[in-house]
């Protein structure tokens, strides 16, 4: 079966990325904590935490991965994120990537390595780290039940991207 064709294969290789970038891989809903309720909104590049009546919490904080290892240090769970910052380094490289693409496509397509398979590669690894930094929120302790939505994204398109038959 086929999935794309071949020739509209670079196109969904930037925009796969770039959305990649943009929708959060993990959303996680916390009750009872401190007598109110948090909910995460990860990100690849940062995390958008909403409290509700959590007293002594700011109701709306951001933090990018390196602030949140930071606070979560010496705590059960910093391993999740440092995996989290991992996970958004490698994607890092594939929105750079797919911006080089995007603004020079003959010279990107003539470099030694396809750069639909590269960026297939990038969101699978990409997928696969990030869903062991959700493996390691359920089990280090982490409250509430994290929905790795945009994993499934990452793992989905990244397959795709690696088995697209190039011309």
């Amino acid at each position: 079966m086929v999935w794309v064709r071949s020739e509209y294969a670079g196109e969904l290789a930037v925009v796969s990325t770039w959305l990649a970038a943009l929708i959060p891989w993990n959303v996680t809903y916390s009750s009872d904590v401190s007598g109110g309720a948090v909910l995460f909104v990860r990100f690849p590049f940062f995390q958008v935490r909403y409290a509700f009546g959590v007293p002594l919490a700011r109701r709306v904080a951001v933090s990018d991965p390196l602030s949140a290892i930071a606070f979560q240090s010496g705590q059960t769970i910093q391993a999740a994120y440092q995996a989290w910052a991992f996970g958004a380094a490698v994607l890092a490289v594939g929105v750079l990537v797919a911006v080089a693409y995007y603004l020079d496509e003959e010279r990107v397509e003539s470099g030694p390595v396809d750069p639909v398979r590269f960026l297939g590669g990038i969101l699978g690894l990409s997928g696969l780290v990030l869903a062991g930094a959700t493996y390691l929120l359920v089990t280090r302790g982490f409250p509430g039940i994290p929905l790795p939505v945009g994993v499934v994204f990452l793992l989905v398109l990244g397959g795709v991207l690696l088995t697209v038959e190039r011309a």
